[in-house]
């Protein structure tokens, strides 16, 4: 029974996957973030329970994949149709549900980056381009964004010319050979994980501030600390 307890915690972030996808779905997107973050949080909690308990397997593997596709592929290739569909450039376009299928592009890069983390015996301590849940949490909080800071930051979320290059960059993200540190502690020594320690102190004080709507700029910190650590992993692949 304890080695399933991680796939367990596994289908539990694909369950909540799938609901948020029917909230995104039905336009509900702050209900389908909230239900993005739960399975994040379990995301997190299977492999944590996994190496507590030491067990792990092929099917867990396979099975974390398959519930990261759409908790953190699908779910925001379909907040992206949504915030294309509600532009107000495209109000009158007759072909604004082609364009907006363009959003789906980060299922694909998401999938691909998966089946890549599947294969790569490099990301067994770290990553190798950004990995999926980050990706799917900086687009899930965007409504919170919105909610908080819309007036700033909704023509550009709502504009085709700029959340379509902003698209492509995530794409470009998942994929890239763009080395970044994972949060997994082979032990606390204060030198030897200073880069993730300074990385969630400034992670906890920016979501104390701004709650949810910190995501974006939580996620450019991690990208350039993990820039920064470049040199550490060149040493640690040579």
């Amino acid at each position: 029974m304890k080695k399933h307890i991680p796939n367990i915690l596994t289908c539990s972030n694909l369950f909540s996957g799938c609901i948020a996808a029917y909230f995104a779905f039905h336009g509900e997107l702050s209900t389908a973030s909230y239900f993005l973050f739960l399975g994040l949080f379990f995301d997190y909690l299977d492999g944590f329970v996994a190496r507590i308990l030491g067990v792990s397997g092929e099917l867990g593997k396979q099975l974390d994949s398959l519930a990261d596709v759409v908790s953190f592929g699908l779910v925001p290739g379909i907040m992206i149709q949504n915030f294309i569909l509600h532009s107000p450039s495209l109000e009158n376009n007759p072909n604004s549900i082609w364009i907006s299928f363009f959003g789906y592009l980060i299922t694909v890069f998401s999938a691909v980056r998966l089946a890549k983390f599947n294969l790569d015996t490099r990301q067994s301590e770290n990553f190798i381009g950004l990995p999926t849940p980050a990706c799917g949490a900086l687009f899930a909080s965007i409504p919170f964004v919105l909610l908080n800071h819309g007036e700033t930051f909704g023509i550009y979320i709502f504009e085709p010319k700029f959340l379509l290059p902003f698209v492509l960059l995530m794409c470009f993200l998942l994929v890239a050979e763009l080395p970044l540190f994972s949060l997994k502690f082979k032990n606390y020594d204060l030198k030897k994980n200073s880069i993730r320690y300074i990385f969630l102190l400034a992670a906890i004080v920016l979501f104390l501030i701004f709650n949810f709507s910190s995501i974006p700029l939580i996620i450019f910190i991690y990208i350039l600390l993990s820039i920064i650590d470049l040199p550490y992993f060149k040493r640690k692949t040579t």
